[in-house]
């Protein structure tokens, strides 16, 4: 499997609507675990922020800068 983000990489949550000129602290994520990939075939990964940890499917989530 592939995995288009890697361990310790900041990432964010895709929101429809938002605009990328500024990611608050708030907004940010690491990435702290490959997970294996769900029933559709899609990579999985668990994020953790400061308010603390959730797990997302690869399209949920953008890199941020």
């Amino acid at each position: 499997m592939t995995y288009k983000f890697k361990l310790n990489q900041r990432v964010r949550m895709v929101r429809s609507g938002s605009s990328d000129h500024h990611v608050s602290d708030m907004d940010a994520f690491e990435v702290v675990r490959l997970m294996p990939e769900d029933r559709s075939g899609e990579a999985a990964y668990r994020i953790r922020s400061r308010t603390g940890e959730r797990a997302v499917r690869e399209s949920e989530i953008v890199a941020l800068p």
